[in-house]
């Protein structure tokens, strides 16, 4: 019966699961269906809109070509809608009328463009003629002001000779007196005579001159052996204190030396024995601070471990704790296995529990239903009703308690289960508890001994070395106090070894010599001679000066004489030229009046001319403005014909597109579309609801199946818990009479606390060791950096690093003092270059550039005074200017590019002269590029007047490379370059150099 109740089941469920897949199939279904309604949905819309739109186009065509062919005054265009070849009409006789409306306006633009024509030639006669009377009358009043210029210097001369005649008579009295003056000057003159006496006393001044240089060679000599008897004691002495200082030296280290080397070493000995030193100290530290590392890695290493262990430790003690918390002891398997015990019994009588309320519930119906009622158990017959009614009486109380049994057992059930899981979730930290007790601390404790071990080794061998290493350093040290004073013996003993060959050769050069007269002997007979010589040169000079300045009386009396002689001929000239200056004066007066004349005609002349120009140019502008208004009405009423022909050819364009397209039909076919899948989607939305309503039928039985399988179920589970109860029953009496009045619970309680309690000290205790041991290392690791030099040293150190911060907050205020004063003398250097470079700059532009838009040109700067001293450098913006009157602009953007490139060969020229005053090369590499012609000449003209003004400078060259031929011709014409060089390919492709003269340069150009 159980097996085709399930059999039923499953074959439900089948149904179920295909009922299913056929609704997801009806779902997807409907779903593409929608998607297809919402495509064809919004295509219907939009293809309506175009319909709708293509409807008002047609309207705005037609109304716009009636209201076009109305303007024009067209016929057959009022009815509509229009058909093509009304269209077609409509269209070519739009074309003709703006032909004919072209035609008319051009022609009539023609015409008063031939009248402006006319007005045009008019007014350029009478301007010619105007402007040929200008310039006659201009020409002309040159003229009178040149002659009216020539007549008032001419009436000047002849006032200035009406007063020569007297002057004439003056300057011959004058002439006869200077000619007697300067006879009596000349016989009076005694220069020969003092020429003579010159040369005499000349002669006198060579004597005294050779007795002086005579007398200074033996005064030098005896300097000579004078200072060498002076320094042949200074050295005896000398020689004296140096070996006194090398006894003492001796004296002071003999016994320090010979203790250490074995005897008194050179200085050579003693750096070599200090350097041997020095080596093995170095090697000894090198040791020491090898072992110092291995020692700081072990402690480093034991300090690890020991943090290891301790954090290991804690982990333990915390995975223990955790452990007890939740099993109250740490057997973890046996109160793991004794859960699992305990569960299944709970599951078990919760089942039993949920499967009595059906058994008793269907035995009681059994009971109460039967006409032979009879134990559904044991199919027993009750003998009386009411036996019977006690059976049913037990089996209604029993039920009725069976709920709240049932709730305890599964609330004691879920309880376990948490135990349970929270016990799963430890087993992962029982097995690290067993790793950490078992291997790793074991493992830890052992490396740190070793450790240990290796560390006190360590610092026994530290010990040792730091001994060795003090020993080496005091004999060093000693031996470093005596090589100062044996590298000054070493320097005593060379300096004697000197002194002694300089007092040999004193004495050798002291040997022979005889001296018969004193210092003082010699130094008075060059006095006398000295008195003699000043005596000497002083009466040469008196007789040079009286040569002289008769000399100077003759030469000005010969002046005054050929300047009277001189103006007196002038004046003798100026009165034969007296009747023609004033014919002249006739002739002028007479020219400027008819000038004068000619003038006034051509004023009269010109003065109509100027109204009737006037009046012409006034009728120009006048037909001018009436063909310009013309022109524009004609131009606006085409332009508008044309713009709505335009807008109406665009609503042809879209008409003819939707034709052509054909979207009406397309519209109806996507129409026709959507009702078809109206109606496909309408029929699957019924196949689906009929689906739906089939899977809440079979959903229905199989509940109803299921509740009939758990109740069979129960029935069987009941049974055999039952015979389950009663074994639980009898063990449950036996434990109670064993355990008696124990409280048990009470008991495992207190234990779990204690030991709580003693696992808080042990781990207290083991904190408190880790940190005791902590502090004694860094108590003996401070007590023995304390004991170094960095530390034992401090004060003294720190004086030191005191007086060395000092100097150096000092020697940098000094140097920033230094630095303001070095930047001003630059910025004044600067000031002084820049005005030196623009003067030169100003001067060069105003002897080349021709032009008058520019004065001259110059460099500025901008300082940025916001970089200060201790930031950054500071910087400056320099830009070209140029210059006029007082307005000064930037060349960039501003100039031509003749005026840039002769901006730039003058900046560099005068770069060039300020800096470079040894080199005055000037190369230019294709300066011509980008030029037109008249640039180019007149950057050639600028580098003539450049060579022309440089000429004077001995090492000034100016190199030209260029390919334009034309330059160079230009810059030949001037007389400062005679040759160029050409440079060009030979028949093996190789470049090649040949001097050619400028005057064949006209050979090779085309």
């Amino acid at each position: 019966m159980y097996q085709n109740h399930q059999r039923t089941v499953k074959e439900k469920e089948r149904r179920l699961t295909e009922c299913q897949r056929e609704l997801e199939r009806a779902g997807q279904e409907c779903q593409r269906m929608n998607r297809n309604k919402s495509y064809l949905l919004v295509e219907q819309g939009r293809l309506q809109l175009e319909a709708d739109r293509h409807t008002e186009n047609i309207k705005k065509r037609d109304t716009q070509v009636k209201s076009l062919a109305s303007s024009l005054e067209l016929e057959g265009y009022d009815r509509t809608p229009l058909n093509e070849r009304q269209l077609q009409s409509f269209h070519r006789q739009v074309k003709e009328r703006l032909d004919q409306d072209s035609k008319d306006l051009n022609q009539t633009m023609h015409d008063m463009q031939e009248k402006e024509a006319q007005k045009q030639q008019s007014i350029d006669d009478l301007r010619d003629k105007k402007t040929g009377l200008e310039r006659t009358i201009e020409l002309k009043r040159d003229i009178q002001a040149k002659k009216q210029q020539e007549l008032k210097n001419i009436k000047s001369d002849l006032q200035k000779l009406e007063g020569s005649s007297s002057r004439l008579q003056e300057l011959d009295t004058e002439l006869q007196k200077m000619e007697r003056e300067l006879d009596n000057a000349v016989q009076a003159c005694t220069v020969d005579s003092l020429k003579a006496e010159v040369i005499e006393l000349q002669r006198e001044k060579t004597e005294l001159d050779q007795a002086q240089r005579r007398l200074d060679k033996e005064m030098e000599l005896l300097n000579t052996h004078t200072r060498a008897h002076a320094e042949m004691d200074m050295l005896k002495k000398n020689k004296m204190d140096k070996e006194e200082q090398v006894r003492k030296i001796k004296s002071r280290h003999n016994e320090e030396l010979v203790s250490l080397l074995g005897h008194f070493p050179s200085k050579r000995e003693l750096e070599d024995w200090i350097h041997s030193k020095s080596r093995e100290i170095n090697s000894t530290r090198e040791r020491l601070s090898k072992m110092n590392k291995e020692l700081a890695s072990g402690e480093q290493n034991k300090t690890h471990f020991t943090a290891e262990i301790k954090r290991k430790e804690e982990l333990l003690a915390s995975y223990e704790e955790r452990l007890f918390n939740v099993c109250g002891s740490q057997d973890f398997q046996s109160d793991l296995s004794k859960l699992d015990d305990e569960l299944e019994k709970c599951s078990k009588q919760r089942a039993m529990l949920a499967g009595a309320t059906a058994v008793y519930s269907q035995f009681i119906s059994q009971l109460t239903e039967e006409g032979e009622p009879c134990c559904p158990v044991c199919q027993r017959v009750f003998p009386s009703e009411a036996e019977l009614q006690d059976v049913i009486n037990d089996m209604q109380s029993k039920l009725r308690l069976i709920p709240d049994k049932l709730k305890n057992t599964e609330q004691d059930l879920k309880r376990k289960e948490r135990r349970r899981d929270e016990m799963m979730a430890l087993k992962p930290i029982r097995q690290s508890i067993v790793e950490l007790q078992e291997k790793e601390l074991p493992e830890l404790r052992n490396k740190l001994q070793r450790v240990n071990r290796e560390i006190e080794k360590l610092k026994g061998d530290t010990e040792e070395q730091e001994t060795l290493l003090c020993t080496l350093m005091s004999e060093e040290d000693t031996a470093k106090a005596c090589l100062q004073d044996v590298s000054l013996m070493d320097r005593y003993q060379l300096d004697l070894k000197d002194v002694e060959r300089k007092i040999a050769q004193h004495a050798a050069r002291l040997q022979g010599v005889d001296l018969s007269r004193t210092m003082q002997q010699v130094s008075q007979e060059k006095q006398e001679t000295q008195l003699r010589l000043d005596t000497t040169c002083s009466k040469i000079e008196l007789k040079r000066k009286l040569i002289q300045d008769q000399q100077e009386q003759i030469q000005a009396l010969r002046s005054s004489v050929n300047e009277i002689r001189g103006e007196k001929l002038q004046i003798s000239s100026n009165m034969q030229k007296r009747q023609q200056l004033e014919e002249q004066c006739v002739e002028f007066s007479s020219e400027i009046q008819t000038l004068h004349r000619d003038i006034r005609d051509a004023k009269e002349q010109m003065s109509p001319l100027a109204a009737t120009l006037e009046k012409l140019q006034l009728d120009k502008q006048d037909l001018a403005k009436r063909r310009m208004q013309k022109q524009a009405e004609g131009q606006e009423k085409i332009n508008a014909i044309k713009e709505k022909v335009k807008n109406l050819t665009q609503l042809e364009k879209e008409i003819t597109k939707y034709i052509e397209e054909d979207k009406d039909t397309y519209k109806e076919q996507k129409e026709t579309e959507l009702q078809e899948v109206e109606k496909q989607l309408h029929e699957a939305e019924k196949h689906r609801e009929k689906t739906n309503k089939d899977m809440g039928n079979i959903r229905q039985d199989i509940d109803t199946q299921k509740v009939q399988e758990r109740w069979l179920q129960d029935n069987l589970t009941l049974r055999k818990r039952v015979e389950e109860l009663k074994e639980v029953s009898r063990k449950h009496e036996a434990l109670l009479k064993e355990m008696g009045n124990m409280q048990v619970m009470q008991l495992r309680n207190e234990r779990r606390e204690v030991e709580r309690k003693l696992e808080d000290l042990k781990k207290n205790r083991s904190v408190a060791l880790g940190r005791q041991k902590g502090y004694e290392d860094e108590i003996l690791r401070f007590r023995k950096e304390l004991s170094e030099d960095q530390y034992c040293r401090a004060e003294d150190l720190y004086r030191d690093k005191m007086i060395v911060m000092r100097t150096t907050e000092l020697a940098n205020k000094d140097l920033d003092i230094y630095y303001k004063a070095l930047d001003q003398t630059i910025m004044k250097f600067h000031s002084m270059k820049m005005e030196e470079i623009n003067k030169i700059i100003r001067d060069l532009w105003r002897s080349t550039y021709r032009g008058q838009d520019i004065e001259y040109v110059e460099i500025r700067s901008d300082v940025d005074e916001n970089a200060s001293a201790g930031l950054k450098r500071r910087t400056y913006n320099y830009r070209v200017v140029m210059v006029k009157g007082d307005t000064a602009l930037d060349m960039r953007g501003r100039c031509s590019a003749g005026q840039k490139v002769l901006a730039s060969l003058i900046i560099r020229l005068a770069l060039a002269e300020t800096f470079c005053l040894n080199c005055g090369i000037l190369a230019l590499d294709e300066p011509t590029t980008n030029l037109d012609r008249e640039n180019i000449e007149s950057l050639a003209h600028a580098l003539v007047e450049i060579i022309k003004s440089r000429s004077r400078q001995r090492n000034f060259q100016l190199l030209v490379i260029t390919h334009d031929e034309d330059f160079v011709e230009l810059l030949g014409r001037s007389n400062y370059v005679e040759h160029f060089y050409r440079i060009r390919k030979n028949q093996d492709q190789c470049s090649e150099i040949t001097k050619c003269s400028i005057n064949t340069l006209n050979s090779y150009l085309h």
